[in-house]
Parts: structure tokens; sequence; C-alpha cells
């Protein structure tokens, strides 16, 4: 009995999403309808270029491997696979980014996030970058970027660290009134 016929989520859980999203997309007006399509497709889009860089990274490695490029002393070729990785990794954010906007019915997708990617692709272009042709300037504006962008991150975090604290100190004084009562009922 796979529940299917009785009114029962399904147990796949493909099947379950599709159910949970097409409920969510009968209850949307016509505005968040369109983004939620426009994210679903955004979402298909960096499942394919993801698998797409996975599968090229992978090859390149095999292919290094396999005539035995891969050696501490070439840089370069540590740089591009390293760089590689790095794409991917921010692909798959920008798709957990999505996810969590989809299953969450947030209605934008969270700042700590984009400024994450930000963090991510700046780190990957201090990786990939030629110490020998890579100017001071651009090396200082570089900096500058991570800096600033790790300090907006630490202030969101601090931020959502600060609220969490309140709604739990919230939820603390609502819940000691009604724990007192029935305490001294007992």
């Amino acid at each position: 009995m796979d529940g299917s016929g009785d009114g029962k989520e399904p147990h796949d859980p493909f099947s379950r999403e599709a159910l949970r999203l097409g409920r969510s997309f009968r209850e949307m007006n016509l505005y968040e309808g369109f983004e939620l399509l426009i994210m679903l497709i955004l979402t298909a889009l960096i499942m394919i270029i993801t698998a797409i860089a996975t599968w090229s990274l992978t090859k390149e490695v095999w292919r290094l491997a396999w005539f035995g490029q891969i050696s501490p002393d070439n840089a370069p070729t540590f740089q591009s696979v390293f760089g590689n990785i790095f794409t991917v990794i921010i692909a798959l954010e920008f798709k957990s980014s999505l996810r969590i906007s989809l299953s969450h019915n947030k209605d934008v997708v969270r700042v700590r996030t984009i400024v994450l990617i930000a963090l991510l692709a700046v780190s990957r272009k201090f990786i990939i970058l030629d110490l020998n042709e890579v100017r001071p300037m651009e090396m200082i504006a570089f900096s500058a970027a991570v800096l600033a962008l790790g300090v907006v991150y630490w202030l969101i975090r601090e931020q959502d660290t600060r609220v969490a604290a309140q709604a739990a100190r919230f939820s603390a004084v609502e819940k000691a009134p009604h724990d007192q009562s029935s305490h001294t009922q007992e």
C-alpha cells in the first residue's frame, strides 16, 4: 500500500515536494506564482550548470591524474582545479538558497546567503589569480572586498543571533506564567 490513493502523502520525496509546490501554487496570487515559476526554472538551470561543471571537473582531474600532471610543484594546475571546485560550490550554494526559499515559502533569498556566495566568488578569484601578473591595486581591491563582505556577513550573523535570542526570551516569558499556573494547581 503506497498511500497515494487514500489521501496520504506519497513516500518518495520528489512526489511529496511536487504535491507541496502544487498546493502552494494554487494558494498564491499571480505574482507569487510567477516568482515560484521563475525560481523553479532557475533551480533547474542551476542543477544543469552544476552537473556540467562537475562533469567537466571530473574529466579534468581524471586527465591530470592519468597523465601524472598533479604535482605540488604545478601551481597553475592546482589553481585551475580548485577554481573549478569553487565554481561547483558556488553553484551548489545558489541552488541551496533557492531550495530554502522554495521550501520555507520565503519571499526573498536571504541576504546572508548572497553575501556568502559573494565571499565564495571573491575567494575563488584569489585562488585563480596569477600573483606574478596581478597589479597591487587589484590585490588591494580584492582584499577590501573580502574584508567588507566578511564584516557584512558577521553583522548579519550577529543580528540573526540577537533576533533568535530575543525570540527565545519572549517565548520563555510567554510560557512562564502558564508553567507557574500549572504548578500551583498540582
